[in-house]
């Protein structure tokens, strides 16, 4: 598997569990259509989840993360 499908992979599974979270538990209380639940909870998602890329540098290729409650870039 290469880090670009690894990283790929790594955004898939953070958004789907973080979704899941938000459309089910917090947001089952405020919204009554579903529709709007999940537009809603997408939305959060997709600004609270972390962010997965491929770095390439002159040592070689690595999974680095973004997100928004880090200042700095994490390496993988």
């Amino acid at each position: 598997m290469t880090l670009k499908n690894k990283a790929l992979l790594y955004n898939f599974l953070c958004f789907a569990i973080l979704f899941f979270v938000f459309r089910f538990f917090v947001l089952d209380y405020l919204y009554e259509n579903r529709i709007v639940k999940s537009i809603v909870s997408a939305l959060i998602t997709m600004i609270i989840a972390p962010k997965f890329a491929v770095l390439k540098n002159n040592e070689g290729s690595r999974i680095v993360m973004k997100w928004l409650f880090s200042k700095s870039i994490k390496k993988l």
